[in-house]
C-alpha cells in the first residue's frame, strides 16, 4: 500500500494530462488533423480487372478472382465478398546462390470499400504470402477486411522453401529488411486507384512481431506513405533479440539435465513455480488480487528471484530452483551480455505469463531451431555456408562477442549491416509522420519472451524524449498484462486496436484506453488455454496507454474492466 500511496499523485497528474489530450485530440500546436476516408463500390469488376490495371512496372499478376461472401470465414464468421489479385513482382535469378526470387503478393478488394488500404505485416522471416485479411489482437473477431479495408500482403521477397538460405542472397536480405515495402506500396495503390476508380483516402500499416518490425520500418522510412501505424510486439531490435536467445539458449544448456532438451534448464513445473512466487509479491499491487500484474514498475522493486524462489538444498522436484539456475535465468532477465558486460539485447520483466503455454517454443525450442539459422545466415556477415548448416551446433558453440561484431558488420557483397537493413534508421525519430497528423500505437506482452517489452518501453521513453517530454499527441504504448508473444498466456488479449487507431487518426479520438477480453470458452476467436479456471470466460480489462496502469477502483466486479481505471 505504501507503494501505491507513493505513485498515485504522480499518476493522477499523468492520467489527466492523458485524459485532456483524448478529448480534444491533441494540443493547439499538435499535429494536423487528417480527414476521413470516404467509401465506394467497386467500379470495375473483378474479371475485367488485370485488363483495367494495365502493365505496372515490374509486376505480373497471376490471378484476379471473385471471391463469395462467406467462402472464406475468420473466427467462423462470414468474410464480405472481394475480388482477389495474385501477383509478383521484381523476378530474377540470384547470381549469388542461383535461386529464383520475387516479391510474391495477395491483395483482396472488397466490392463494397470503406476507402482505406491495409498494408499487412507478416512475421517470422516472411517467405510465405498469408491470407490478407489484416487480422491483429490474438484471436481477433474482427479485421481488416471484414472492415472494408482493401489489404495487401505479402512474402517480402524470397519463397518460404529456402527457409533462411535466402539470406546469403544479397538484395534478398534488404528486400525482407524494407525494400519490399517501398516497392510493394506502390503498386498497391495503383491496383486500388484502377479498382475503385480513386486513390486510398488512408493508408495504414499493421502486424505483429516481425510484422510489427515492418510497422516500425514504415513508420520511419515510409512515413509519408502511411497516416496510421498498428505494431504489435515490434521486433525492431531483431537481430540483437535474435542473438539475445542464443545467449538465452547456451544458458538453459549450461543448466539443462538433458544436453539435448533445453527444457530441463527450465522445466514446466518451476516455471509454474516462478509464475507463482510473482503473483504472491505483485498480483495485489494494482489493487485487486486477480492472477493479473498491472503495475510492471511496482513489481520490478517487489519482485526478487534469488530472494522470492526456495533454493534447492538437495535435487530439483519443481518445489525449488538450484542455485545455477537462478544465476542462468537472472542473466536471460536481466539480458545476456557479451564478455564486456555489454548488454546484448534488453532486459526482460518478470511476470506470470512465464509459465504460459506459448513460453517453452520461444525460450527452447526456437534459439536452436530459428535463431540459428537467422543469426548464422540473414544476419551476421559474413553468412555461414547454407550447406551442412546445423541449427542448434550453431546456437551451443556460438561465440557472442563475435556475432555481436557480425551483425553490424559489411563487405564487398553485403553493404548493408543486419542492424541497419532489419531496424527503423532512427526509431525515436517519427517527425515525418507527426507532422503530417499520423498516429502510431504500439501494443507488446509483458510476458512476450522473444521481443521484450522493455525494449518497446525503451523506444518509448526515447520517443518522449525527442518529442520535449511527451509523444501522446501522435503515439502511444500498450503493455498487455500476462500476454506472451502476439497473443496467449494468462492475459486479456483479444482487442480491437485498429480500430482504435482508425478513430484516432480520422477523428482525433485518441485512445485513452483499449478494452480487452479473455478467450475462455465459447469464445469465436479461439480459445487460449492458457487462462486460469478462476477466470469468468469473458473476462475485460482496460489496456492503458504507457505509463498509466490498470488500477481497481476498489468497488465492482473484478471481472469487468469498468471496475478498473488508467491511472
Amino acid at each position: 500500500m505504501q507503494v501505491l500511496r507513493r505513485l498515485r499523485p504522480r499518476a493522477l497528474s499523468l492520467f489527466g494530462a492523458l485524459a485532456v489530450l483524448a478529448g480534444c485530440g491533441g494540443s493547439d500546436n499538435g499535429p494536423p488533423q487528417l480527414s476521413a476516408a470516404t467509401g465506394v463500390k467497386m467500379t470495375t469488376a473483378c474479371s475485367a480487372l488485370a485488363g483495367k490495371i494495365g502493365a505496372l512496372a515490374n509486376t505480373t499478376l497471376t490471378a484476379t478472382s471473385s471471391i463469395p461472401a462467406g467462402s472464406l470465414t475468420v473466427a467462423g464468421q462470414p468474410v464480405r465478398e472481394h475480388c482477389l489479385v495474385t501477383g509478383k513482382m521484381h523476378e530474377r535469378v540470384s547470381t549469388v546462390d542461383g535461386n529464383a526470387y520475387a516479391i510474391g503478393f495477395e491483395m483482396r478488394l472488397p466490392t463494397d470499400w470503406n476507402g482505406r488500404f491495409l498494408h499487412q505485416g507478416n512475421g517470422g522471416i516472411d517467405g510465405a504470402v498469408v491470407t490478407a485479411t489484416g487480422a491483429t489482437g490474438g484471436g481477433p473477431l474482427t479485421h481488416a477486411l471484414q472492415q472494408g479495408f482493401a489489404v495487401l500482403s505479402s512474402d517480402a521477397g524470397h519463397p518460404g522453401s529456402l527457409g533462411p538460405n535466402f539470406g546469403i542472397d544479397p538484395q534478398a536480405r534488404l528486400d525482407y529488411g524494407y525494400q519490399a515495402v517501398a516497392k510493394l506500396t506502390p503498386m498497391a495503390k495503383s491496383v486500388i486507384a484502377s479498382t475503385y476508380g480513386k486513390g486510398a483516402d488512408r493508408s495504414y500499416f499493421a502486424g505483429c512481431s516481425n510484422g510489427g518490425r515492418h510497422a516500425m520500418i514504415a513508420a520511419t522510412r515510409y512515413a509519408n506513405d502511411y497516416d496510421g501505424i498498428l505494431a504489435g510486439a515490434p521486433g525492431y531490435n531483431l537481430p540483437k533479440a535474435a542473438l539475445a536467445n542464443i545467449a538465452g539458449g547456451q544458458l538453459y544448456a549450461s543448466v539443462a539435465t538433458s544436453p539435448t532438451d533445453l527444457s530441463t534448464g527450465f522445466t514446466t513445473a518451476e516455471r509454474r513455480l516462478v509464475s507463482n512466487a510473482v503473483l504472491s509479491k505483485c498480483d495485489a499491487l494494482d489493487g485487486a488480487t486477480d492472477g493479473l500484474v498491472q503495475d510492471v514498475q511496482a513489481c520490478r522493486g517487489a519482485f526478487d528471484l534469488a530472494r522470492d524462489v526456495p533454493t534447492c538444498a538437495g535435487a530439483r522436484d519443481g518445489s525449488c530452483l538450484s542455485a545455477a539456475q537462478k544465476t542462468a535465468i537472472g542473466k536471460i532477465f536481466s539480458g545476456p551480455t557479451t564478455s564486456n558486460g555489454t548488454r546484448i539485447y534488453s532486459t526482460f520483466p518478470y511476470d506470470p505469463g512465464i509459465a504460459g503455454a506459448g513460453i517453452p517454443f520461444w525460450e527452447f525450442t526456437a534459439p536452436l531451431a530459428l535463431d540459428s539459422g537467422a543469426v548464422g545466415l540473414i544476419f551476421k556477415v559474413p553468412p555461414d555456408a547454407a550447406t551442412g548448416f546445423n541449427g542448434p551446433a550453431f546456437t551451443l558453440s556460438a561465440n557472442l562477442d563475435l556475432l555481436a561484431q557480425q551483425i553490424t558488420a559489411t563487405n564487398g557483397m553485403y553493404t548493408e549491416s543486419a542492424m541497419s537493413f532489419m531496424t527503423p534508421p532512427n526509431p525515436t525519430n517519427m517527425a515525418t509522420l507527426k507532422d503530417r497528423g499520423g498516429k502510431i500505437i504500439v501494443y507488446h506482452g509483458v510476458s512476450d519472451p522473444i521481443f521484450s517489452v522493455d525494449d518497446s518501453e525503451t523506444w518509448y521513453k526515447g520517443l518522449q524524449a525527442a518529442n520535449g517530454g511527451d509523444a501522446s499527441n501522435f503515439a502511444r504504448f500498450f503493455r498487455v498484462p500476462g500476454m506472451g508473444h502476439c497473443s496467449g498466456g494468462p492475459a486479456t488479449d483479444q482487442f480491437d486496436a485498429l480500430s482504435a487507431l482508425v478513430n484516432w487518426v480520422e477523428q482525433g479520438q485518441a485512445p485513452a484506453s483499449i478494452t480487452a477480453t479473455a478467450r475462455g470458452a465459447g469464445n469465436a476467436g479461439g480459445v487460449n488455454a492458457d487462462l486460469p479456471a478462476t477466470w469468468a470466460a469473458n473476462r475485460t480489462r482496460p489496456l492503458c496507454p504507457y505509463p498509466l496502469v490498470a488500477r481497481y477502483n476498489g468497488t465492482g466486479d473484478v471481472e469487468s474492466a469498468s471496475s478498473f481505471s488508467c491511472r
